[in-house]
């Protein structure tokens, strides 16, 4: 029997759909060398550099731990990382794996589902705030998901702790990775949240965004589920993909001192629970 691949792993498959995206480096038309162009150690392979990456992610070693006999320089790792970023890879990761996943799959517009997740930030510079579920510690973020009836995730953006989730609503609704088509009806667009979106203001900016709002708790909902065991319950889907994000292991406790960074690992988990959603016989991510 084959031995299973371990979690973090770059499978020939996933590297297929990344390799595309990467940014390719173009040396500055304006600086001076004082050496010959192209001497000296030259950069590491993309690959080696995307493989880093998914490590710290599902890991959540520091970069600094990272193995340096597979690997090499983590500092040269963390620079390429930052400069992925900048160009915008993991973003269009993350919605080259919805498009793939809504081609195969078919992204599950009808039903979806809104809320907010806190975690602890005791590095963190920036989208930091006092956390209300640790004593009011300055050193809470909050990541907002909106997922579709499977749990995948159409938009996410990080906060401080101590934003309301309902003041992000309108952001949420209006920033949505993907774009639909116009649905035939509105009766094809339903939004699910738990009590913490109750209020006029919520109900007017969810009706401003043709979803037909769906606000219960967490209580109602598990009471209706008893009642009629035939119900499905629509809201908790979100709830089951803050957790595969915090199954990442550098996402469960947020290190990262700048936004970018860790959104930046926000959008590669993203890309990698919309492309496990994909249905092929081919494993594109192990774990």
């Amino acid at each position: 029997m084959a031995k299973r691949a371990e979690s973090w792993v770059v499978t020939d498959a996933f590297w297929q759909r990344a390799e595309p995206l990467v940014p390719q480096r173009v040396a500055p038309v304006d600086r001076v060398y004082k050496r010959r162009p192209g001497a000296g150690r030259p950069p590491k392979p993309a690959r080696q550099v995307f493989e880093a990456i998914v490590y710290v992610l599902r890991t959540g070693c520091q970069w600094k731990a990272l193995p340096k006999e597979r690997f090499g320089s983590a500092s040269a790792v963390h620079k390429r990382f930052l400069e992925w970023e900048k160009a915008g890879f993991f973003e269009a990761l993350w919605k080259a794996g919805l498009a793939e996943y809504d081609d195969m799959q078919g992204i599950a517009w009808r039903w979806q589902s809104v809320d907010g997740a806190m975690t602890r930030a005791p590095l963190a510079q920036q989208s930091v705030g006092p956390n209300p579920t640790d004593r009011g510690k300055k050193n809470g973020s909050k990541r907002h998901l909106l997922v579709d009836g499977r749990g995948v995730p159409l938009l996410l953006i990080v906060t401080g702790a101590n934003i309301n989730d309902c003041k992000r609503l309108d952001e949420v609704l209006s920033a949505i990775m993907v774009k639909r088509e116009s649905p035939p009806s509105r009766r094809h667009k339903h939004l699910c949240a738990d009590a913490g979106y109750r209020g006029a203001d919520n109900a007017r900016t969810i009706e401003k965004h043709d979803n037909i709002a769906h606000v219960v708790s967490r209580r109602k909902e598990a009471d209706i589920k008893r009642r009629d065991p035939t119900k499905k319950a629509r809201r908790w889907v979100v709830e089951v993909c803050h957790s595969w994000f915090n199954r990442l292991r550098k996402l469960l406790v947020r290190y990262e001192k700048l936004e970018r960074s860790f959104v930046a690992l926000n959008h590669l988990a993203a890309a990698i629970i919309a492309f496990r959603k994909v249905p092929l016989q081919v494993n594109i991510i192990y774990g």
